[in-house]
């Protein structure tokens, strides 16, 4: 997968004035939103530390779903 302005896994946007990060509850510096995977469209606000785990979970979530055609039996 390519990860560019037009394609990434994980849209970043900056977090709404005074949001908290929606997993530990610290100053939100950005607000993710998945694209693709099995948490596609889901979206929050966060701080950098979650932020990274959450992309690092859609990232994983869309290396489980892609299938290398071929390789289907192995």
């Amino acid at each position: 997968m390519q990860f560019n302005e037009f394609r990434r896994p994980v849209s970043v946007d900056f977090a709404p004035s005074g949001s908290r990060c929606e997993w530990c509850g610290k100053p939100a510096e950005r607000q993710l939103t998945a694209i693709g995977g099995t948490y596609h469209n889901e979206s929050g606000t966060f701080c950098r530390s979650c932020g990274e785990q959450f992309a690092q979970a859609v990232i994983n979530s869309i290396a489980m779903t892609t299938i290398t055609p071929g390789l289907e039996n192995f």
